[in-house]
């Protein structure tokens, strides 16, 4: 175990940022550094910080370093990965 404890290995710092549509749900907080090794852990963190919002969240697309995912629920994070919550394009 280094310095920084077991989870430094296994766990990225990502910063998260919300849009405008998003602040509602977070106390107009904009942005938050969070410690998640893949996007499901990041779901779990938000969850736990502001309880009730897994579901919005999980029904927004979010862009992961520059790449858009519409289901992104297994992607790993990267150490200093960016992640953006969008709205969800619907198509018909």
């Amino acid at each position: 175990m280094g310095p920084s404890g077991p989870c430094a290995i296994d766990a990225a710092m990502a910063k998260v940022v919300f849009p405008d549509h998003l602040l509602q749900h977070t106390g107009g907080e904009r942005e938050l550094d969070v410690v998640a090794a893949n996007f499901r852990e990041l779901l779990a963190v938000l969850e736990s910080k502001w309880p009730g919002t897994a579901e919005v969240f999980a029904k927004c697309a979010v862009a992961i370093d520059d790449q858009i995912y519409q289901d992104a629920f297994l992607e790993p994070l990267q150490p200093h990965s960016e992640v953006f919550f969008m709205q969800r394009i619907e198509g018909g």
